[in-house]
């Protein structure tokens, strides 16, 4: 703290002037500053200080000497009074205790007598009590087992009346019947909470007794049901709905259910089997039992001797049969199907036996049930069905018929899958009878292509080289096949196991056999054009047929276009030599031959529309062109000459060196290629000419002796004559390649477009 007296100035006793008793204003001084410090030095923040100047404020104090000299007075004096006054109020309260004392005292003293009364009547009726306690005990316990044997009788005992309804033959089987079989079943398996008890002799004669009513009312059940499906009309769409809840609650006998089923489909099987051979015969062996057929419809016999229809009027009758029949049952199996499971499930319980695997879950399929029941009831008529095709399709030799019956016979396998499903047996049939079909046909082919072999007559190519008689009735056969796949099912079927297209099989056995017969016979021909020109036919005929069917063009349609795209070549190649040697340029191109090497591996290649370049003039053997023999100006002119003849003809030559082939497209696109490399070979002729005219210097072509010359590309009007050409050595340089030979290319491919 910061001193306000100066320091140094203490007296002889070591104190300050200021604290010397014989200075009262410094001393006076130093209590103010003491004040001020303890002021200062105090906290307002305190809360008795804060509460202290609240009250102050609150009692409208002054800040004045004479106040605050009377404030510690008059505090005092409050405080003093208002002590007093709690006083006061303090002895009211002891009184009004004193008061409550002496009431409690007297209620404590009534308490008192009141027990004492209470203690001896307790005394007095505790006996009577005791008795009456021991009374009402036993009431309610009779009470209790009175209600137990009563609703155990109700539950446990069933009347002799209800056995006999149950058990008893004379009685109907009605709602009532299945009623009081629900209700022993009940009782049957409530007895388990009895043997679950210490006395178990009451549950076990129960449940005995209710095991032996069960066994009586399922076998009574049973032989109802059979009774039932002797008379069963599967012609009404509607059947008795007391049929459909026994055979629901025969569900829970597994035996039972499957034996009924069983004698069922023998039923079924027999009246439909009848039925088949009514409908073939019209012979009724044993009754008309399904009261199927219309007397006024023929038999199917009376179409034996047509196969397609015979088998299709077989097929189409199963099938209307199939449909009836499963639409018949389909209320039995699919509608009830759940039911159905539940009881042969519950059914598994009580005849552990019948659970062939212990660890596989039984399940029970309506669908599957019912397709199996279905194909059950047509196991005669399946039978009958495969002796008559197969018998029918043995007896039969037209290749055509017996494919259209694979045909119908797969249509039928796609719609009896459908139907019945895939694992069906009416499917498995199908598939078999067409194996077997498909196997017959693919016999026949082989029998025909046997015949075929053997017969030379028929192998000879004809004289016009058209394609072989037999050759193309094969293929007007497989028109017809092809047609009649195409017009079948449609698409491959897609849940077959083989990629394989279907008409595969079909293309092997009737169209590779003859084709590669027909490609053998040509053979016979010693003329390679000839040869080549009867393929071409050949190949052409059988490209034409299977081209428009997508089916067929898949799987032999490349190799086709590939022997033609060979045989082609050896057409261009045959024409091309035509022209060269009707022309007469072969010779000149012989004669070239050793110079046509080097040359023409000088030149790079060019396209047909631009100018070749011209062979190297520096090149020596070209100035000695002229002393080739072909060359020579007689064999020259002779050569020009030639082809001046061939050239206003040389199309329609060529055209007819080929007409034999069946194919204008083909003649025409050979002939234009053949003419492009004929005039590609003529443009060698003419460069080879223009180079050794080059080579020898003769850029202008001397012509007479009068001095006067003519251009190396003139016309037939300045060619010298042939005395004055064949002169002597000294002659020969007087002379000119190009003018003994004066055609051009573009005259060429003018005359030849």
């Amino acid at each position: 703290m910061t001193s306000y007296f100066p320091a140094g100035t203490s007296n002889g006793n070591g104190q300050s002037p200021a604290s010397s008793p014989l200075s009262p204003p410094s001393q006076r001084s130093t209590a103010l500053s003491n004040r001020l410090t303890s002021v200062l030095s105090a906290s307002y923040a305190d809360s008795d200080i804060r509460d202290s100047l609240e009250t102050l404020s609150l009692r409208g104090v002054h800040n004045t000497a004479g106040t605050r000299r009377q404030l510690r007075l008059d505090v005092q004096k409050e405080v003093v009074d208002s002590n007093a006054e709690i006083v006061r109020d303090f002895g009211q309260v002891a009184e009004q205790l004193k008061r409550i004392g002496s009431v409690i005292s007297n209620l404590n003293q009534t308490c008192d007598e009141m027990r004492r009364h209470i203690g001896q009547a307790k005394q007095d009726t505790a006996p009577v009590l005791e008795e009456a306690g021991a009374l009402m005990a036993q009431k309610q316990e009779t009470e209790t087992k009175q209600r137990l044997l009563d609703a155990f009788s109700k539950h446990f005992l069933v009347p002799e009346e209800e056995l006999a309804a149950l058990t008893s033959v004379e009685e109907p089987v009605d709602d009532r019947f299945f009623d009081i079989l629900a209700r022993v079943k009940q009782v049957h398996h409530d007895c388990e909470v009895l043997l679950g008890g210490e006395n178990q002799r009451l549950g076990l004669e129960i449940m005995e007794t209710s095991t032996r009513n069960l066994n009586s009312a399922y076998q009574k059940l049973y032989r109802w049901i059979q009774r039932e499906f002797q008379s069963l009309n599967l012609e009404d769409p509607r059947i008795s709905s007391t049929i459909r809840r026994a055979l629901r609650v025969l569900a829970e006998r597994p035996t039972l259910f499957h034996s009924c089923l069983d004698f069922f489909a023998e039923a079924r099987d027999y009246v439909l089997s009848d039925a088949f051979h009514y409908a073939l015969t019209d012979a009724i062996s044993g009754g008309d039992k399904t009261g199927a057929g219309d007397r006024t419809v023929k038999p199917i016999e009376f179409s034996a001797h047509d196969p397609l229809r015979y088998i299709g009027d077989m097929l189409a009758w199963v099938h209307s049969t199939t449909v009836s029949e499963r639409e018949a049952l389909e209320a039995l199996f699919v509608a009830d199907g759940e039911e159905l499971a539940r009881g042969i499930q519950a059914g598994l319980s009580s005849e552990p036996w019948s659970r062939l695997d212990e660890d596989q879950e039984v399940t029970f399929d309506g669908r599957r049930a019912l397709s199996d029941l279905v194909n059950r009831d047509l196991t005669g008529v399946s039978r009958s069905l495969r002796q008559r095709v197969e018998l029918v399709i043995q007896g039969h030799d037209d290749p055509v018929t017996c494919y259209k019956v694979v045909n119908l016979l797969s249509f039928y396998r796609t719609t009896f899958s459908r139907l019945l499903g895939v694992q069906s047996s009416l499917v498995d049939l199908m598939h078999v009878l067409e194996k077997f079909t498909l196997g017959h046909f693919e016999i026949l082919m082989r029998d025909r292509v046997s015949a075929l072999t053997n017969d030379q007559a028929a192998l000879s190519p004809p004289d016009d080289l058209s394609p072989p008689e037999f050759l193309l009735d094969a293929l007007e056969e497989l028109l017809s096949l092809m047609k009649t796949h195409e017009g079948s099912v449609g698409p491959d079927d897609p849940s077959s196991e083989s990629s394989e297209n279907r008409f595969t099989p079909v293309l092997r056995a009737a169209f590779d056999p003859f084709l590669t017969l027909a490609r053998t016979s040509s053979n016979e021909l010693e003329d390679v054009t000839a040869q080549t020109i009867y393929r071409t036919n050949i190949l052409l005929a059988a490209r034409a047929t299977i081209s428009p069917f997508e089916f067929a063009s898949a799987t032999h349609l490349a190799p086709l276009s590939t022997a033609l795209s060979t045989l082609r070549t050896n057409l261009l190649d045959v024409q091309h030599q035509y022209l060269l040697d009707t022309s007469g340029l072969q010779v000149l191109l012989d004669a070239l031959e050793p110079f046509s090497k080097s040359s023409k591996e000088a030149e790079p290649e060019t396209a047909s529309n631009e100018s070749p370049q011209k062979p190297d003039s520096e090149n020596p053997p070209l100035a000695k062109l002229t002393s080739l023999p072909a060359f020579q100006p007689s064999s020259l002119i002779t050569s020009s000459q030639q082809l001046d003849d061939f050239l206003p003809s040389a199309l329609m030559d060529a055209t007819d060196n080929l007409k034999r082939v069946q194919s204008a497209s083909l003649i025409q696109s050979v002939t234009e290629d053949a003419v492009e490399a004929f005039c590609r070979d003529f443009e060698f002729i003419e460069g080879m000419i223009i180079a050794a005219d080059e080579a020898r210097g003769m850029i202008q072509v001397p012509f007479g002796s009068g001095g006067s010359v003519v251009s190396g590309r003139s016309g037939r009007s300045g060619r010298k004559p042939e005395a004055e050409a064949d002169g002597d050595g000294d002659d020969k340089e007087q002379w000119s390649l190009r003018a003994l030979f004066p055609r051009t290319t573009g005259e060429i491919r003018v005359l030849l477009s």
